[in-house]
């Protein structure tokens, strides 16, 4: 049974219901040397998989539809979230950044990979479908499958760190790669890192990146994978969601205890791939170009930058309130502090607003999200994240941890005394608002769950010195290099060696006439 198939009317997304329902189809996910029976009841994972039901329910909420949907473009008569739908003009860019802000909104910026994170490639799927060569058809029809049932899909890209100094073809027991190619599919086995939110998606598409091109073509491969195919294995990292509900209560750990993205090592046994589901096969050069010709560059640039510009709302908002809990927002210092971090925020959507209102055109008709703002945003965004969580520590200092172990303690009168006293927060605040302040944010950039968000940000769009390459060539390869250089060569026209080329400027102090006239003569 496909997971579209949970939906009870055909012509419009799942709901939350549908969506948990859509997860229980026998997948091999495994925590803590067990397999897990119902992703959906676990304790490492439920919160989470009923924070992202509830952003499929606000798809049918009426307060909430004409913010986040749009009709589908496929000819169903349905409707879909507005970011599987391909963008043609920019006035439809900008819906689509309301809509993805939205979403983001409705778990404060922490999910990164939410269901139009991959919408970012399967909206291009329609309008681009010719890219995928002797599988176009494929293209369209996983762009229809998608875009009506707002799939959620992850992605899998990366090969695991294991050998990377050799070549790819040298570690071929470990990256995935084509084992056996029959009349119905390919069989493929391998590993990829880290299928993040894996366990909580209907599908995942698996690709390759430049790294893992060589003369082998068995590991020239894109295609799309049910997460319950027979052979998909998923071992889960540590669960910070089953630890802060072990141990705690929702007020010690806000974040931790409901949006855990889950990330696991994703392992193909002799997976069967059929042929309707294979996008690239045995192409280098589709690999290599991927990025930029897909268009999912462009795409999951502008969803990463909203995002990510609500996860800065957030963090700057606590950190204002934060320094009022503490009396620490009357030193001049810290009130710059937080205007720094709030002026990062206005760098990320001003970067957001210029790929909405600049698109570029595409194929089809289409239009993409402006590629220079995305690749500033994929260039200054892991500088910019450790940044503030830096700005947090020096500024809230012990506050941070001047704390309670748990909300248990305030239902003991013996503590719960002393708290009053001697926690209170600053400006006429009582002691459970402050400590209710700094467990959130303590929770966002001190624990286990904020660790794994610095190194989320670090990583998310690539190694840092690739993404400034990536810059580079695409300067180059777009002209927009050529044009800088062409300002400095107009600049050194204007003099020589003898002095100025032109009329307008007048010569140096002490000489006779202009110096170009008296060469002349």
């Amino acid at each position: 049974m496909r997971s579209e198939d949970f939906r009870a009317d055909t012509k419009r997304p799942f709901t939350g219901a549908e969506y948990l329902a859509s997860l229980r189809d026998g997948r091999e996910v495994y925590i803590n040397g067990e397999r897990v029976a119902d992703v959906t009841a676990h304790p490492a994972m439920r919160n989470s998989a009923r924070s992202l039901a509830r952003l499929y329910d606000a798809l049918h909420d009426e307060k909430t539809k004409p913010i986040l949907t749009a009709p589908t473009d496929t000819g169903s008569g349905g409707y879909t979230h507005k970011y599987f739908r391909v963008a043609r003009s920019s006035a439809e860019l900008v819906a689509q950044k309301d809509a993805i802000t939205h979403w983001a909104r409705m778990t404060y910026g922490w999910m990164g990979r939410t269901a139009d994170y991959k919408a970012a490639l399967m909206n291009t799927l329609g309008a681009n479908a010719d890219w995928y060569g002797p599988f176009r058809d494929n293209a369209l029809a996983w762009h229809k499958r998608a875009q009506e049932a707002v799939l959620f899909m992850n992605h899998a890209i990366v090969n695991p760190p294991i050998d990377r100094h050799k070549p790819a073809d040298a570690v071929k027991d470990v990256f995935v790669h084509i084992t056996k190619e029959t009349d119905a599919g390919i069989y493929v086995s391998g590993a990829k890192v880290v299928a993040t939110s894996s366990a909580l998606t209907h599908y995942n598409f698996l690709a390759q990146s430049s790294a893992t091109v060589t003369e082998d073509p068995s590991l020239s491969v894109m295609f799309i994978l049910a997460m319950n195919a027979p052979g998909v294995k998923m071992f889960c990292r540590t669960s910070y969601e089953e630890t802060a509900n072990r141990t705690a209560q929702p007020f010690d750990y806000p974040l931790s205890s409901r949006f855990d993205e889950n990330d696991a090592i994703l392992v193909l046994d002799n997976v069967f791939i059929p042929w309707e589901d294979v996008l690239v096969l045995r192409d280098a050069g589709k690999i290599l170009s991927f990025h930029p010709a897909s268009g999912f560059m462009h795409g999951y640039c502008f969803q990463g930058c909203i995002r990510f510009g609500v996860k800065l709302d957030f963090l700057a908002g606590l950190l204002a309130k934060a320094l009022r809990a503490t009396g620490g927002d009357a030193f001049r210092g810290n009130q710059a502090m937080l205007g720094e971090v709030i002026a990062i925020r206005h760098q990320f959507w001003s970067f957001a607003n210029a790929m909405a209102h600049n698109p570029i055109p595409w194929a089809d008709g289409a239009v993409l999200p402006n590629l220079e703002a995305a690749l500033a945003y994929r260039t200054f965004m892991s500088e910019a994240y450790p940044r503030v969580i830096d700005i947090v520590r020096r500024t809230i200092a012990s506050g941070l941890i001047y704390l309670p172990s748990s909300a248990r303690d305030f239902a003991n009168p013996e503590i719960d005394r002393y708290l009053a006293q001697y926690v209170r927060g600053s400006n006429d605040m009582g002691h459970i608002e402050r400590i209710k302040i700094m467990k959130l944010l303590w929770d966002a950039t001190g624990t286990e769950f904020a660790g794994r968000h610095a190194l989320y940000e670090l990583n998310y769009a690539g190694a840092p010195e690739e993404v400034r390459l990536q810059v580079l060539k695409g300067a180059e390869r777009g002209g927009r290099l050529r044009e800088m250089e062409a300002l400095v060569d107009q600049c050194m026209a204007d003099y020589d060696e003898k002095g100025w080329t032109g009329e307008t400027w007048l010569p140096p102090l002490g000489e006779a006439g202009p110096a170009r006239a008296a060469a002349a003569e």
